[in-house]
């Protein structure tokens, strides 16, 4: 079973000058709609996506992305 990543996209925007989507697309090669779905956790970015959105942040992609643990059964 693969577990859910969720992101800290939203925030680091945020605290990088108000960035849009669309800017983080320009950035890294993405569509803007590309960038929502992995934000908004509906589609989970390639490793060489993840280092790029981690790398125009200046963040490590543990600092950007992490595992979201799931509740045994």
């Amino acid at each position: 079973m693969a577990l859910p990543i969720a992101n800290q996209i939203r925030r680091l925007r945020f605290e990088h000058g108000e960035m849009t989507q669309s800017d983080l697309a320009e950035k890294i090669g993405m569509t803007r709609q590309t960038v929502a779905a992995i934000e908004a956790g509906k589609y989970s970015p390639s490793l060489e996506a993840a280092f790029r959105i981690a790398h125009v942040f200046g963040a490590s992609l543990d600092d950007v992305f992490q595992w979201v643990s799931i509740p045994p059964l």
